[in-house]
């Protein structure tokens, strides 16, 4: 039941004239203002030699042994293999899908996810974001890659997509998630534009309902500009959109070793520390979730 099939022409997956507005509120604005100055950073760095620019962190661990991984280029690229291992076992959770089969990549960042998608399942993908920069950047990577006629990149809010319904066999979101206030309507619109039988797949890093980590939670949000939720809320939200989760895994252990990494880097920061500190307390969890669309 998992594997959804497309048995009708594509769909236009641009919202029409008169459409929804892609940018609403001042927060909004705030978000897509960052990512839009956000051209010359450390994800930038990370993927200048596979043109897989992510905005997600990794998962993993790192050679530990005396000596290893002293170098900044040493670093940077194990960190890079670390934002690719996340990738593809978030698309482990899509496994089944083909090249007859299309996805939607909601906040899809400067394209590595979408790319990585494309390049694995075949499938074609549309990612949407509200930034125009980092759309400007995904498509010209998408022609270099020589993929663009199959991943497209649109400027678009993934809360408000004016897509036709039922009209993808599955949505994604890495690491993305905490940029909205309210699960339930951005879970809403993803069951609305996903074919029934299709799939949601998210990474996510949330509130461990369990830590008493308020000031550490405080500090990462304050860092991004997000808003984090716990493992509890994207679970109901989930529920009362009409998905079902099938796969839900908490994979701290996996993914405290980035950070501690990271670290090393001559351009880490505050946020590091903030990170490990926040696995170390069971402040923050890492989620990693599959649901299928249920309903007519």
């Amino acid at each position: 039941m998992r594997k959804a099939s497309l048995n009708s022409p594509e769909p236009e997956l641009n919202a029409p004239n008169g459409g929804p507005a892609v940018i609403d509120t001042a927060y909004e604005r705030e978000v897509a203002r960052m990512y839009d100055e956000k051209q010359n950073d450390f994800n930038l760095l990370l993927g200048k030699d596979t043109n897989l620019v992510h905005h997600h962190f990794g998962i993993g661990d790192f050679d530990r042994s005396p000596g290893a991984l002293r170098d900044e280029t040493e670093i940077q690229r194990r960190l890079h293999e670390l934002e690719n291992a996340q990738t593809e076992r978030l698309l482990d959770l899509l496994d089944g899908l083909g090249p007859e089969h299309r996805v939607f990549d909601g906040g899809s960042g400067r394209g590595g996810t979408a790319f990585m998608a494309h390049e694995r399942l075949g499938c074609s993908v549309d990612g949407a974001t509200i930034s125009r920069y980092q759309r400007g950047f995904a498509e010209r990577a998408a022609r270099e890659r020589g993929c663009a006629d199959r991943v497209r990149f649109h400027f678009m809010n993934m809360l408000r997509t004016g897509l036709p319904t039922a009209t993808v066999d599955a949505a994604l979101t890495n690491e993305v998630t905490m940029y909205v206030a309210d699960l339930r309507p951005l879970f809403a619109e993803f069951a609305r534009i996903v074919k029934p039988g299709g799939r949601y797949v998210l990474a996510t890093w949330a509130v461990d309902e369990s830590g008493t980590g308020d000031e550490i939670i405080a500090a990462i949000d304050r860092h991004y500009a997000c808003t984090m939720h716990t493992r509890g809320a994207y679970l109901r939200a989930l529920l009362a959109s009409g998905f079902v989760p099938y796969h839900v895994a908490q994979m701290d252990e996996d993914a405290l070793p980035y950070w501690e990494l990271r670290s090393r880097s001559e351009h880490s920061d505050t946020i590091e520390k903030l990170f490990i500190d926040g696995y170390d307390t069971s402040s923050i969890a890492y989620l990693m979730v599959a649901a299928e669309r249920i309903g007519p």
